[in-house]
């Protein structure tokens, strides 16, 4: 990988596609090695399952697919936190 190849800054992108049914991609980018966490949350703050587990992962752009065949239509909420850097977006699982 080269210099130019690799984000500038940690980003969370919007999953696509938004609305989904039953599955979907979350992309996100690291600048720095760092210590990952990608989870899956419920409108009333419960995790509903965790994608990448504190898993030390390079510098790069990665893309993890969710399938939530098993859940309920309704938004719901992912978050990633990566060193110091967390970020969260909404989605939304139209059945």
């Amino acid at each position: 990988i080269t210099e130019q190849e690799l984000p500038a800054q940690f980003a969370l992108e919007q999953n696509y596609p938004n609305p989904f049914n039953p599955s979907t991609s979350i992309e996100y980018a690291l600048p720095t090695v760092s210590d990952v966490r990608l989870e899956v949350y419920n409108m009333l703050g419960q995790r509903i399952v965790t994608l990448v587990d504190a898993q030390q992962q390079p510098a790069g752009n990665y893309r993890v697919a969710f399938d939530a065949s098993e859940l309920s239509s309704g938004m719901y909420v992912y978050r990633l936190t990566a060193g110091n850097f967390t970020q969260t977006r909404k989605m939304v699982l139209l059945k």
